[in-house]
């Protein structure tokens, strides 16, 4: 079942507008609960599904290790960082009243 679900969710995160809004989601719910490592999680899950960290790594000219680093959940990217893995992505910040 876990593969099916992982299957699904590679092939989803493909598509430019649904990984947005699954990071806006892991987004938002970073502000409600505070939980950092989710966000990070789920950049992980886009790298993965977009090519991979490793593919990641050649798009963003990233060290593979500090991506995989920063990916795990742990991490704490700077502002730079994080844009430049999102840029790769084809997204970017945008700032909302709340």
């Amino acid at each position: 079942m876990t593969g099916d679900h992982d299957a699904w969710l590679m092939s989803y995160l493909k598509n430019k507008k649904t990984a947005c809004a699954y990071l806006q989601s892991a987004l938002d719910d970073y502000h409600t609960d505070h939980d950092k490592e989710a966000f990070m999680l789920a950049l992980k899950d886009v790298a993965r599904a977009q090519g991979g960290v490793g593919h990641l790594a050649s798009e963003t000219h990233l060290n593979r290790v500090h991506l995989y680093r920063i990916l795990s959940g742990k991490g704490n990217p700077t502002l730079e960082t994080l844009t430049t893995i999102l840029s790769a992505f084809g997204l970017r910040i945008k700032l909302a009243a709340a």
